[in-house]
């Protein structure tokens, strides 16, 4: 065994060890809300397809029709060849649903924030972010070069002050926060959260991933970046950035992960359109995931849900694994989460709610979920 495989084996067993080791377990979608796993069709809990648009028929039409119309890929980075004229129509649609000037479109939400936070800030300014903010929006920080410091989640009373106490020694700063945080389901105080970054000048980046499609629209007054993903509520893939139009002509010639990445596949960019068109037709549709969720959190006495998403928290990794692995016997996908994607000691089942579940769905997870409980 050369060198490498020993360090690598060594890491593993370091993982197992600790119930950490990840795997990728194949499973098929059945349907908005059934999928296959072990050859035994079970209900799903852990998709971020909230409107289950991934799976509707209007959907993947126009996915359909973009493939036979401009074929499988875009064939290069958008400022090279592959500008296909769907990208103009999304992002157009996608700055009027956000109410800002102009929008950017990039490969994923990844590549979204790896590029966005580089392009705005770096040496010699200040980031803050919540300490829970997405890995992408902290990986986009280090990659800036800027004096990175954390704030803890939502506590505005220490936001104030690392605003009153850093933000003058830098030229500027960008505060990071999620607006649905995707382990915790809760909310940012946004508006609060605003208002003191406009007292110290400094800008607003929210990642809107898991509400955008879920949640109301955001205060483009308040939020001057709002940026977001097209793979959960709207059920295709990529990511985007919704704000004023030097803004958005700024990231399209300086932010690396849209100059130097082969644009979004056609019909990933058709879908996305197709998603929003259902979202603005049937806008009670939009608001069944929250519904889902809070009849969970009523069932078994938790805080109310505030979004789609809502944790379990177990405590150790192995006993949540084995939380999930019992619930997938009584038929139910759910996933844990674990360290490092949590803090240690707060492993969980991240359980989220779509659309498509039923009442009946809900009232029989609450069930089992009961049971798993140690």
């Amino acid at each position: 065994m050369s060198s490498l495989d020993q360090f690598a084996a060594a890491k593993l067993a370091d993982l197992d060890a600790k119930s950490l080791r990840r795997s990728l377990k194949e499973t098929r979608r059945d349907g908005a809300v059934h999928a296959w796993r072990d050859g035994r069709r079970v209900l799903s809990f852990c998709d971020n397809d909230y409107l289950n648009l991934s799976q509707d028929a209007r959907v993947k039409q126009a996915a359909i029709r973009a493939i036979e119309q401009h074929g499988t890929g875009s064939g290069a980075s958008r400022l090279v060849t592959g500008n296909h004229p769907l990208y103009a129509v999304l992002e157009a649609r996608l700055a009027a649903l956000k109410g800002t000037e102009d929008a950017i479109v990039f490969g994923s939400g990844y590549l979204a924030n790896i590029g966005i936070v580089p392009a705005l800030v770096g040496k010699g300014d200040l980031i803050l972010a919540d300490e829970l903010a997405h890995a992408c929006l902290n990986a986009g920080a280090r990659l800036s070069g800027a004096r990175t410091v954390p704030f803890r989640h939502n506590d505005l009373a220490h936001l104030a002050d690392l605003l009153a106490t850093e933000r003058g020694q830098f030229r500027h700063c960008l505060v990071l926060i999620d607006r649905v945080y995707s382990m915790d389901g809760d909310l940012a105080p946004v508006a609060a959260i605003s208002a003191l970054a406009a007292r110290h000048d400094a800008w607003l980046m929210s990642d809107d991933a898991h509400g955008i499609g879920v949640l109301p629209k955001e205060d483009p007054a308040l939020v001057p970046l709002q940026m977001g993903t097209l793979s959960k509520a709207l059920g295709s893939y990529g990511g985007y950035l919704c704000a004023s139009a030097p803004i958005v002509a700024l990231l399209r010639s300086r932010a690396r992960s849209f100059v130097y990445t082969t644009g979004l596949p056609p019909a990933s960019v058709a879908a996305a359109i197709a998603a929003l068109d259902v979202i603005e037709g049937d806008p009670d549709w939009a608001v069944t995931p929250v519904v889902r969720a809070r009849q969970f959190t009523q069932l078994l006495n938790l805080p109310n849900a505030e979004s789609p998403i809502v944790p379990v928290v177990i405590g150790e990794a192995a006993a949540a694994l084995a939380a999930s692995e019992q619930l997938l016997a009584e038929g139910f996908l759910v996933t844990a989460i674990r360290p490092p994607t949590v803090p240690a000691g707060t492993a969980r089942l991240r359980i989220t709610f779509s659309a498509g579940h039923s009442e009946a769905d809900v009232a029989a997870l609450a069930e089992a979920v009961r049971r798993v409980l140690p």
